[in-house]
């Protein structure tokens, strides 16, 4: 018993049943029906086998039909019930599985989704996809569908081996150790696959992101005539696949054959000794068949056991690594006792900011920065410098290594969260927009805002001319990432978005730098406005568009090197942003 219980521990049977009764719980009454339901299918094996005893009996060997004529007909009749038993089970596991999974899915999106940044940089959206969704279906739908098979043949097999016994103690024992030793394989199956499943998954999801590369990245594969190229690279992971899967085929596909070659020795012993005790009226005929038939009934779905048991425990895996996930915490989340963020009203300031994204490469160094309420600060610098990291540290995309980021003296740390990233609205280079009209994706700005205030942010955006020329207007269907958009269009929406937010704190990433010069004419216009009574964030390469902010801000190599004015800075001697502004106009 004891080593049950340790193989019982060892499997996460008890953490895992304790971590999922939430989810089961809303629906157990449906749970705990579709297990019951397996009784009477398993049992009917049973009774079936246990009739052909008096029926052989009475009919073939005292040939008297009359008396056992009912057998057939209840043979029937069970099967019948049996059938419906089995439907009943299939859909109750079905439709509990599939809330469960569904539960679960709404967890880890929302897990998902309250991820620092530096998670998303290290993990491929295959990945993600796998261990965040395909893993639940692998759980829940895998894991239900098993325990429906095994509750119909655990009673299947309680029923039967009484059977046995009722029939012939003699034969039961021996079928009984048969049993063990042909199911005794499947106690190192976990031990056979727990090191390649972590690599399968890994394996599987390469391959899915190909496929997610191979939509979104259509039109560079395209332009560049990548089809070989991507098509080397994917061979590469689905034979590194293939050698994964063969490997799992070698570890267990042994098991199944192991255990019918065992249970084949088995049967050979029982017939042989049937034999015997029916030659000296130990046992009828009729009994020896009602046990030979309870053997096969009981045996058979063990032959192929070795299979059922691997996919139980990849889906048990599954579950773990499924909780795993819903267990760890976000790197940068809210203390405890937070500070809600009512205000901005004084200042915003660096002091003494450092970061590295990798251990040992830091990014920032010793960064110190004031900015004052109201005013807008431009950071420009060489590529690579730190200017987009420094205005990603503010909405705490990610978390500094050391100093402060203070808001009217209060540490952005100590800072509620949601209320923080409520004051500070983003316009980025590649803002992304969500599948959906344009009213939906301006509406994520403010869910509730009034018509007057979408308006007032079409206007704003400069979007009132072109949402009039469509036929719905702002209703109108902009397809997957706004694909039906021009980037002109796409920045615009987004600028709507943030407009209708109505942040005190704003960050243009490089907002223009990839527009023509008409589209990027209009969208700063719609910048300005955005830009009206509200501190701003301009991270820029093309300095002709910040030559009006309130302080310039040069950044290279992780050092602010100089700050001022756009006439104090150009009059300045050896200014580095001089240097980089004449760079530009020549």
């Amino acid at each position: 018993m004891d080593k049950i219980i340790k193989k019982i521990k060892n499997l996460h049977i008890v953490k895992n049943g304790r971590n999922i009764y939430p989810y089961i719980k809303p629906y157990w009454f449906r749970s705990l029906l579709a297990i019951l339901v397996t009784f009477p299918v398993g049992t009917m094996d049973a009774v079936i086998a246990w009739s052909l005893k008096p029926y052989m009996d009475v009919v073939m060997i005292e040939k008297n039909l009359s008396s056992s004529a009912y057998v057939p007909l209840l043979i029937v009749v069970f099967s019948v019930f049996q059938s419906g038993f089995n439907y009943s089970a299939t859909y109750l596991n079905a439709w509990a599985g599939a809330k469960i999974s569904n539960g679960l899915k709404y967890d880890l999106l929302q897990k998902l989704m309250r991820y620092e940044a530096t998670f998303f940089d290290k993990n491929a959206s295959g990945l993600i996809q796998a261990r965040f969704n395909t893993d639940v279906d692998t759980a829940c739908a895998g894991l239900l569908r098993h325990i429906n098979m095994f509750t119909t043949r655990i009673f299947s097999s309680f029923s039967l081996i009484c059977v046995l016994f009722i029939n012939s103690w003699q034969l039961a024992v021996v079928a009984m150790i048969v049993l063990v030793i042909a199911l005794y394989p499947l106690s190192t199956i976990r031990k056979r696959i727990s090191s390649i499943v972590g690599k399968t998954l890994f394996s599987s999801a390469g391959i899915a992101t190909y496929f997610i590369e191979a939509f979104n990245g259509n039109r560079i594969i395209t332009s560049y005539n990548l089809y070989d190229y991507q098509m080397q690279r994917f061979s590469d992971t689905l034979e590194e696949a293939f050698r994964l899967g063969i490997k799992m085929v070698q570890r267990t596909g042994i098991l199944s054959p192991m255990m019918h070659s065992i249970i084949s020795v088995g049967i050979a012993i029982i017939i042989w000794m049937g034999g015997y005790l029916i030659s000296n009226h130990w046992l009828t005929a009729g009994g020896f068949v009602s046990f030979i038939t309870a053997v096969l009934l009981l045996y058979q779905p063990i032959k192929s056991m070795g299979n059922d048991v691997n996919s139980v425990q990849q889906s048990l895996m599954a579950i773990e690594r499924v909780f795993e996930l819903l267990a760890e915490i976000p790197a940068i989340t809210s203390k405890p006792n937070a500070i809600r963020l009512e205000f901005v009203k004084n200042s915003i300031e660096y002091k003494n900011v450092e970061f590295e994204y990798i251990k040992g490469r830091p990014v920032l160094r010793k960064v110190s920065l004031k900015i004052k309420v109201g005013q807008t600060v431009a950071l420009v610098g060489n590529s690579g410098g730190g200017k987009t990291t420094l205005v990603n540290l503010l909405p705490r995309f990610y978390d500094i290594k050391s100093g402060s980021i203070m808001i009217d003296g209060l540490d952005i740390r100590d800072v509620e969260l949601d209320s923080l990233r409520d004051k500070i609205a983003i316009v980025f280079q590649d803002n992304f927009l969500f599948t959906g009209t344009i009213r939906e994706n301006i509406l994520l700005g403010k869910r509730n805002a009034t018509e007057e205030e979408i308006n007032l942010a079409i206007e704003s955006a400069c979007l009132g001319e072109f949402v009039k020329s469509l036929d719905k207007g702002i209703d109108t269907e902009i397809g997957e990432r706004g694909i039906l958009l021009s980037g002109g269009q796409k920045q615009r929406v987004a600028i709507a978005r943030a407009f209708i937010k109505n942040a005190p704190i704003v960050i243009l990433d490089e907002a223009t730098s990839s527009l023509d010069n008409k589209s990027e004419a209009v969208v700063q216009l719609a910048i300005e406005n955005l830009m009206k009574d509200r501190t701003v964030f301009i991270v820029a390469h093309r300095l002709s568009t910040v030559k009006n902010a309130d302080r310039i801000v040069v950044v290279n190599n992780g050092k602010i090197v100089e700050s001022g004015a756009h006439k104090t800075l150009i009059a300045k001697k050896n200014s580095a942003y001089a240097s980089l502004y004449r760079m530009q106009l020549t």
